[in-house]
């Protein structure tokens, strides 16, 4: 179902567009900023974001570990991967076998970042963004779930997945 959505509403982009923000991550005990984190710059491209977030290339071992984490990504409560080892995966969102040979590295990029750019009405976090945010956990109205170094691991291990 969420993929037929997906289908149904996938824009026809032909613009470029840039985001870039910095904000604040926590607070000390007298109200002082705790820490910076900032958003990547990054340019969105019809239905990728082309370029590394960080201009640095994934390492596919960490990727690995952020997707199979049930803390920090949770990508298993909503998705398959081919480990069949792996327990409890989820069936709300398309199966991530064979994703490297369905999607490019700036395909799978955008979807990490900010899925809404391509489906308005998505169920999947945005792990690269912090602004205008729904539903959302306290820990991560300040802070991104994944770093641009994280989002890029991951990209680095998704794109591994091939037929």
């Amino acid at each position: 179902m969420i993929e037929r959505l997906y289908q149904a509403r996938r824009p026809t982009m032909a613009g470029l567009s840039s985001f870039a923000i910095v904000c604040v991550v926590g607070f000390g005990g007298n109200g002082t900023p705790a820490a910076t984190v900032e958003i990547s710059a990054y340019a969105v491209v019809g239905d990728t974001i082309p370029a590394s977030l960080d201009g640095r290339t994934g390492d596919n071992a960490r990727g690995r570990r952020l997707v199979l984490d049930r803390e920090t990504g949770n990508c298993l409560i909503c998705h398959q991967v081919p480990i069949p080892s792996e327990p409890s995966q989820g069936d709300l969102a398309p199966s991530l076998a064979g994703v490297g040979s369905r999607l490019s590295a700036g395909q799978l990029r955008l979807r990490l970042v900010d899925q809404s750019k391509l489906n308005a009405a998505t169920l999947m976090p945005a792990y690269h963004r912090i602004n205008d945010l729904k539903r959302v956990a306290l820990k991560y109205k300040a802070a991104p779930v994944f770093s641009a170094q994280q989002i890029e691991d991951v990209v680095a291990w998704l794109g591994t997945l091939k037929d």
